[in-house]
């Protein structure tokens, strides 16, 4: 694949930029990517690792000259990088972010973009339980899509050459506006993932079971629950103090249609169950259908090695 820009920075280096690092390497997108990180350590790992060519101090000895800018860090952090960088950005420049909240994003990063600098605020819809800059992977974004919101009076060709690296990556591409963003994203991310971190509070509080039997006993459906309470706190306490509406409503929606399962429960109203488990498992079909995840038993886990 050909160049699409001739210098990308990476303003925070955990599993998503280190997967776009890895990426861009891979098939030769970028000259030249740079890279910064708070950590020192994070910063080492990155250079050791090598998705990154350079690797500084600062963001905005990062964002000099770059025709890509990618923010990478905390939803909570956006504001205060946008307002460290914003002198130091080149004119023409396009300016992105990797936050699974676009609206928040907007109005954290937006009142720092300069004129001549092109905003087109993003998210990868992909990822792992695991963070860091070791956590990344050239693949992470195959078959999986990257979801883009720019601004109405947006300019075009900086959109068609932001879409197009993420096509490189091998993301699929959607365009929307942010509200319609964050409305999605409280259905199929931000409510899971807050039910999951519930279900395994639960558990923890569950005085009569000991954490060693949850553990030890621990069944397909707890253990994937775990998995995704695995994810980065720091992360998910932005995600849902930033998109709290999108995440009530549908948290409102969830009580509703769990009266209506602890009804049939109660009732012993087997016909009910099986109707709506039905419906349910028709949707699982359908993600599969659009290869977002394998019908492969186990989820596709690879089976552990016989003793």
């Amino acid at each position: 694949m050909s160049r699409i820009y001739d210098r990308v920075a990476l303003i925070g280096l955990g599993l998503i930029a280190s997967s776009m690092g890895h990426a861009m390497r891979r098939h030769g997108l970028a000259g030249h990517v740079a890279g910064h990180a708070q950590s020192e350590a994070t910063r080492q790992a990155a250079l050791e690792i090598g998705f990154c060519q350079s690797v500084h101090a600062t963001a905005a000895d990062a964002v000099r000259d770059a025709d890509l800018v990618v923010l990478a860090v905390p939803i909570g952090a956006m504001g205060a990088v946008a307002a460290a960088i914003a002198p130091h950005l080149k004119p023409g420049a396009t300016v992105t972010d990797v936050g699974s909240v676009k609206q928040a994003v907007i109005e954290a990063v937006g009142p720092h973009v300069p004129g001549p600098v092109h905003f087109i605020p993003g998210h990868p819809m992909a990822g792992t339980e695991h963070s860091g800059p070791y956590a990344g992977f050239a693949t992470l974004f195959d078959n999986r899509w990257t979801i883009l919101t720019p601004p109405e009076d947006g300019d075009a060709a900086a959109l068609g050459r932001l879409r197009s690296l993420w096509q490189a990556m091998g993301a699929k591409v959607a365009i929307m506006d942010a509200a319609h963003h964050d409305s999605v994203v409280a259905v199929v991310s931000h409510a899971p993932h807050l039910i999951a971190y519930t279900m395994v509070g639960v558990a923890d509080h569950l005085a009569q079971v000991s954490n060693s039997e949850v553990i030890e006993f621990s069944a397909a459906g707890f253990r994937d629950f775990t998995r995704i309470a695995a994810s980065d706190p720091t992360m998910w306490r932005d995600v849902f103090l930033t998109n709290k509406d999108a995440v009530l409503d549908i948290l409102g929606r969830f009580h509703e249609e769990l009266f209506v399962l602890q009804r049939a429960i109660r009732m012993g109203d087997g016909p009910a169950l099986f109707d709506y488990f039905t419906r349910t498992r028709a949707i699982r079909r359908g993600i599969i259908e659009a290869g977002q995840d394998t019908a492969a038993a186990d989820f596709g886990r690879a089976k552990p090695d016989p003793a």
